[in-house]
């Protein structure tokens, strides 16, 4: 008897996030179909009912974060949507560099957590990235919109936060970590209210 609709979309769902999990963990390269599937509880054989390949996986993973990521769950818990773009902006930067965003592996935003993998991935991981570009920059230019090189700012914005991420997960010194982080908030702040 085959299996409802319903239940193919939750076990698709299953597979990208233990997929995204273990991208952020490990990168592309190192995981496997086989490691995907058992940290999802299924086995090798289901995978290709839903993908026809680890890229197409990766392209949705990376993709999923969209919806994920630690600012979207916080907002939809919260059950409030943020009418002041201004606010809105400040909000997720505040989130993307804090520490509890840093300390949670498994949450971490492909943007810095993949960025290595995704320029030497396909097209399909290629365009699911661009879109997060774009998205987290949209939210910035609507911050900004009004504003004297709004579209400048609002890319600038997202490399400080992105770079920032980066930067912080390169070192072993805490205190380089935090510090660059705390600047790279600082600064994005000042980008906003300027």
């Amino acid at each position: 008897m085959p299996y409802a609709p319903e239940h193919k979309a939750r076990t698709r769902s299953r597979i990208v996030e233990s997929a995204r999990r273990l991208f952020n963990r490990h990168g592309f390269e190192q995981v496997s179909i086989d490691q995907v599937m058992a940290e999802a509880g299924l086995t090798r054989g289901g995978f290709y009912h839903h993908f026809k390949s680890k890229d197409e996986l990766y392209a949705e993973a990376v993709a999923s974060y969209a919806a994920r990521n630690p600012f979207a769950v916080k907002s939809a818990k919260a059950g409030e949507r943020v009418a002041d773009p201004r606010r809105l902006a400040r909000t997720l930067v505040e989130m993307y560099l804090s520490d509890t965003v840093f300390d949670d592996v498994d949450q971490h935003c492909p943007l810095y957590a993949l960025s290595t993998d995704v320029s030497r991935a396909g097209p399909e991981p290629q365009q699911a990235y661009t879109e997060l570009i774009r998205g987290m920059t949209h939210v910035y230019r609507c911050a900004l919109q009004g504003s004297r090189n709004a579209d400048r700012r609002a890319k600038a914005l997202v490399s400080l936060c992105v770079g920032g991420m980066v930067l912080a997960r390169t070192t072993d010194d805490p205190h380089l970590r935090k510090s660059l982080r705390a600047s790279a908030r600082l600064e994005a702040l000042a980008l906003l209210e300027g």
